[in-house]
């Protein structure tokens, strides 16, 4: 018999979205009687959130305004946003910095002042980005998960793996109405059985989907595993082809995934070729503190045109001390490369970091599919449209965690658990090493085809022997889901199967080049300062979800 968890809510995922609404709804837990499970798939550290280098962005200067910040997170989307959806998020950031400091998060102060140090970053018209050295994710995380752990309901499973999530006709194969939520099959990692996770509200928290790139800044378990599990429940998907590359990861044959935050950038950090030629004036008026989507374009023209493997950041303008002082991470990490980034330029290239689409939702992260909630960078909510603008990434997560803690109250949790349980778990026992190889060679395989036909730049050809190439293996895929024992090796590879394949298919969908999707057979979309202001999230690629993977 499968073991059986019961929580008012379940929170599948340990990033900033999952642990910050599980702080809120239990503040705002009168009865003292409601309880959180937190389930993640490696330890809890463990998360995108904690890569997260450069900061937070929020409207906390005078010299600044909502409507600027509004301004610039539309421009960036590309007349893609939800205008309204941007409005919330970013007027009530100041009070989501609040959240963070009640929650024992540090942030950098100016030198000799109790002023919070403020930043800029690309895209951005105004210092609005709060940072805590180079190392903001980090420090944020560190502070959210120290609050979860001695929070006596908030229960955190690490090591527990999602596998697929639980419907109400999986209790009641009769049932008619609308599909609901009430939990997940889960995989316990060390003892490899799949327990049933109950919750009468379920919060997809299980961030991004990097890894389903070759060369990618994320953590190794960005396998867009939310999304996936969202899809094969029959929640909609929305623009996957919007996965943002950021412009700089260190180019090195021992680093495939250390970032190079935008902050550098931001600091006066100038991109450079091998002649040390600055070049993205030529590309745009803001030059190296331009978009991302325009940076990464830019970067990979300079490498096509030169055949040198990577551009340069220069951040020799900088004392040695500042640097080490401002980005200790980052000048300690080159070191250990053997760069020293006070006396040389850093070598980069661009690298999927941060996926725009998503699991479609509204600004409280609500799903197709009821008590359903997906949040940070597993939804698409409408924030990002089609490019997102620097550090706006950490804000989405708190401002949708705040939004769905407050949408689910106790009060509207109604579904009652019953006596009934949903279907047991039931899966092949075999096993074989040999066929885990095959497994590892699959996904190196996806994840090649995917930066090499869906990478920075596109065509329609590309994407179609994408989609071709991949029907067989999601084919392949399927089999080894079905025929041998559950292995974390295999959840993933479905998922990114399934993830690369929605992708290609959202890719070929849009008849267009717009913020980071450029497909060299269709010109630019041209968008006028009304999509600015009213945003088009109309012009979304949206898909059905399907049980059929």
């Amino acid at each position: 018999m499968s073991l059986i968890e019961r929580h008012d809510y379940l929170v599948i995922g340990s990033g900033l979205a999952g642990l910050a609404f599980a702080l809120k709804v239990m503040e705002q837990d009168e009865s003292n009687s409601l309880s959180v499970a937190v389930v993640t798939k490696d330890k809890a550290p463990s998360a995108n959130t904690s890569w997260a280098q450069g900061g937070i962005a929020a409207v906390m200067s005078d010299e600044d305004s909502f409507e600027d910040h509004i301004h610039d997170t539309l421009h960036a989307g590309a007349g893609l946003c939800d205008a309204s959806v941007v409005r919330n998020y970013i007027e009530q950031a100041p009070e989501r910095i609040l959240d963070l400091q009640r929650w024992g998060v540090h942030f950098d102060l100016k030198e000799n002042s109790k002023v919070i140090d403020l930043t800029r970053e690309g895209g951005h018209s105004h210092r609005r980005i709060l940072h805590f050295e180079d190392h903001t994710g980090s420090e944020i995380h560190r502070a959210l998960l120290e609050q979860c752990r001695k929070h006596p309901r908030i229960h955190l499973f690490e090591d527990f793996f999602a596998i697929d999530l639980i419907l109400n006709r999986h209790i009641d194969p009769k049932l008619v109405g609308p599909s609901r939520c009430v939990g997940a099959y889960v995989l316990n990692k060390q003892t490899s059985e799949v327990s049933i996770f109950l919750g009468r509200a379920v919060i997809l928290s299980t961030g991004g989907a990097g890894k389903v790139y070759l060369y990618t800044s994320n953590w190794s378990g960005a396998t867009g595993d939310g999304i996936a599990m969202a899809f094969r429940a029959g929640a909609r998907v929305a623009n996957l082809e919007f996965m943002q590359f950021h412009p700089t990861c260190l180019y090195h044959r021992e680093s495939r995934n250390f970032l190079i935050s935008e902050a550098l950038r931001g600091e006066g950090g100038e991109l450079i070729n091998s002649q040390g030629v600055r070049f993205m004036k030529k590309y745009h008026p803001m030059g190296s503190l331009a978009p991302r989507d325009i940076v990464a374009r830019s970067i990979d023209s300079e490498m096509k045109k030169s055949g040198e493997p990577c551009v340069f950041l220069d951040m020799r303008h900088l004392s040695r001390d500042k640097l080490k002082t401002r980005f200790p991470v980052i000048f300690q990490k080159c070191l250990d490369y053997g760069i020293d980034i006070s006396t040389e330029p850093i070598p980069v290239v661009p690298a999927a970091h941060y996926l725009c689409g998503g699991v479609l939702t509204d600004p409280q992260g609500k799903t197709d599919i009821e008590a359903l909630y997906a949040l940070g960078e597993t939804a698409c909510s409408g924030l990002h449209g089609a490019n997102r603008l620097a550090s706006n990434s950490l804000l989405e997560c708190l401002a949708m965690a705040h939004n769905a803690a407050q949408e689910i109250s106790p009060k509207n949790l109604e579904f009652k658990f019953t006596e009934a349980l949903p279907r047991p778990w039931i899966h092949p026992h075999f096993s074989d090493q040999d066929e885990l190889s095959v497994i590892n060679h699959m996904w190196d395989e996806i994840r090649r085809l995917m930066w090499n036909y869906v990478g920075i730049v596109r065509s329609n050809k590309r994407l179609e022997r994408a989609s071709h190439r991949l029907e067989n293996i999601l084919s392949e895929v399927k089999d080894y889901y079905s025929n041998f024992k559950i292995h974390p090796d295999i959840i993933e590879l479905r998922n990114i199967a399934i993830v690369a394949d929605l992708t290609v298919k959202c890719a070929l969908k849009r008849k267009e080049s717009r913020g980071i999707h450029y497909n060299l057979d269709y010109p630019w979309t041209e968008w006028t300062e009304k999509d600015r202001s009213e945003g088009r999230a109309s012009d979304s690629i949206l898909f059905r979800g399907s049980s059929k993977y």
